[in-house]
């Protein structure tokens, strides 16, 4: 009898999809209990490589416009639309979904990453502004990116739960260095080879697969991840963060969504989760003399 070659999932990092520098894997089976894959384990090496990719592609990817940034995230859209059947069949492997809830949350992810992309040349207007002032100047109030952002993914949904957060800083012109479910880790796993194919500028995404217990302090601790974004995280994990976050003066904020409260793109994908990842500077300038 032939035994089926198991596909190993590996890391991506810098438009790339490195193996583990640690050389770790675990195994994915299926509820039949027969190995579905391995999933490569992401160690504190492969954070540092994630943040210094990320933080190379920061400058290309914050200076690019707006609307070109929306059309990347649109063309996500359309590859994780077309790979629809793959998400399904991957979150119900370690989840409890029927394929009709899976279809479901794969849908709301692809229609939170098109909402996302609508907000990139939009949210300049929301949350800028024009200042008057007293004398012949112009002043505007502008949001800029931050750098890169750490997001620490909810364990579930798996798929929509990591989209809704790497959506926000994605839109505003950030980097992301996330960390996906480690319960159900092929959805994610499947993720990078979507932004690989999807123009995404390599290393504006960069997807890892480990458990929070072995990474979390390395993402609130590491002094070149500019904000950190977290959801589905415990009280100690939660002082753990802010500890690590407190020595870099790192901003952090988190994602608090209620089960069946995900598919509501007013809570996942709304203006105010990407002002947390923005920066506002004004601008001073003559204006015509009087």
């Amino acid at each position: 009898m032939r035994r089926t070659v198991a596909k190993t999932y590996k890391l991506y990092i810098g438009g790339k999809f490195p193996r583990t520098e640690s050389g770790r894997s675990t195994i994915v089976k299926n509820k039949r209990g027969e190995i579905e894959a391995h999933i490569c384990q992401a160690s504190r090496k492969d954070v540092r490589d994630a943040v210094e990719a990320a933080s190379k592609a920061t400058s290309q990817w914050a200076s690019i416009t707006a609307y070109l940034r929306g059309q990347i995230l649109y063309r996500m859209a359309e590859m994780l639309e077309g790979r629809r059947e793959e998400f399904v069949s991957a979150i119900q492997v370690t989840g409890n979904a029927t394929a009709a809830q899976a279809r479901k949350e794969v849908d709301a992810a692809t229609d939170c990453l098109v909402r996302f992309a609508g907000w990139t040349d939009k949210i300049s207007h929301i949350l800028g502004s024009s200042n008057p002032v007293a004398g012949p100047y112009y002043n505007f109030t502008v949001p800029q990116a931050q750098g890169v952002v750490g997001v620490i993914a909810p364990q579930s949904p798996s798929l929509l739960g990591l989209i809704a957060m790497i959506g926000a800083p994605l839109a505003t012109g950030n980097t992301v260095v996330a960390l996906g479910s480690h319960l159900h880790p092929l959805p994610s796993a499947i993720l990078g080879e979507v932004c690989h194919t999807s123009d995404v500028p390599s290393g504006v995404v960069n997807i890892l697969t480990s458990t929070k217990k072995e990474l979390l302090e390395h993402f609130a601790t590491h002094r070149n991840i500019h904000s950190l974004y977290a959801s589905d995280v415990t009280k100690p994990e939660r002082t753990l963060i802010e500890e690590g976050a407190s020595d870099s003066l790192k901003r952090v904020s988190y994602l608090h969504i209620q089960k069946d409260a995900w598919y509501d793109q007013n809570q996942t994908a709304s203006p105010w989760n990407l002002e947390h990842f923005i920066e506002m500077k004004t601008i001073w300038h003559p204006s015509s003399s009087h």
